[in-house]
């Protein structure tokens, strides 16, 4: 009688399909989990620019070229490489600013047709389509 000890083929293949099975419901959860934490990231650096334009406006007297320092171009650099993972700007982030108001908007990674906003009122908010989109500038700041 042959007694050869192994497992066969088909046995294999279920073990193989069981693992691939388990590995695509892990990778999409952990794909989740990681765009909320750079959601997180995103709304932290943009929410450092209320504090940023304090001083800014404290050195200066105004917002008029906010935008353009290294107060504001910091996070909002920060915001995109937490949005895409690399240090090129793609214009995911929007900054405008007038001599009194200024905002800024950056794209969110789970809902990528939201954006979290920020402005010289303190106010921190998430909107549907950019900031240009959803009507914001600096002079209509709420």
């Amino acid at each position: 009688m042959n007694t050869s000890k192994g497992f066969t083929i088909i046995e294999l293949l279920v073990v193989v399909a069981i693992i691939a099975v388990l590995t695509g419901i892990v990778l999409v959860n952990v794909t989740s989990y990681i765009n909320k934490g750079k959601d997180a990231a995103i709304q932290g650096n943009l929410s450092s620019l209320t504090t940023n334009a304090a001083a800014y406006f404290d050195a200066n007297g105004n917002f008029t070229s906010f935008c353009g320092d290294i107060t504001a171009t910091a996070p909002l650099a920060a915001a995109d490489k937490a949005n895409d993972g690399n240090s090129t700007p793609d214009q995911v982030t929007d900054c405008d600013a007038t001599a009194t108001t200024w905002i800024a908007c950056g794209q969110l990674k789970v809902t990528s047709a939201d954006y979290f906003c920020v402005d010289s009122s303190g106010t921190k908010k998430t909107v549907t389509g950019t900031c240009n989109e959803a009507g914001l500038t600096a002079a209509t700041c709420p």
